[in-house]
């Protein structure tokens, strides 16, 4: 966790929303995301979709069964997109109450209709992923153009 931590803190540096991303196979990080829809004017750019990215470009594959770290409960798209690429295990920080689909909202990951469920340990270091957010939108609201 404390890698996609780091991925967290350099989106925030980006002016993105910090949210990072690392997916481990065999112990090797295969893949590193960071939030970066700012950045890349990409609504689709979240920091496991970047992640995911990243890691069907070092296997040459876009089955991923390794592990995803991630500071914050995935949204649904990212779920869905973890289930396609046949992650094994999901290992996330911080609850999304408005968006989260492992836990908070909806349960993707381990939805029986589906044709894979992936393995979840939630909240880990989830207080200091959830600072991590909570200082980038205080500083966000004191900015000049909040509101408008």
């Amino acid at each position: 966790m404390t890698h996609a931590i780091e991925e967290a803190r350099a989106a925030s540096a980006q002016g993105d929303v910090p949210v990072g991303a690392i997916i481990v196979l065999d112990g090797v990080v295969i893949g590193r995301g960071r939030n970066r829809r700012e950045l890349d004017h990409d609504p689709t750019a979240h920091a496991e979709v970047v992640a995911l990215r990243d890691a069907s470009q070092t296997t040459k594959h876009w089955r991923i069964e390794g592990t995803l770290y991630v500071t914050q409960e995935p949204c649904p798209m990212c779920a869905g997109a973890l289930v396609n690429a046949r992650i094994k295990r999901l290992v996330f920080g911080c609850l999304n109450p408005k968006a989260g689909a492992v836990q908070s909202l909806y349960e993707i990951p381990t939805d029986p209709r589906l044709n894979h469920r992936i393995e979840v340990l939630g909240e880990v270091r989830a207080v200091e992923c959830a600072e991590l957010l909570k200082q980038f939108f205080a500083e966000l609201r004191k900015g000049p153009s909040y509101g408008s």
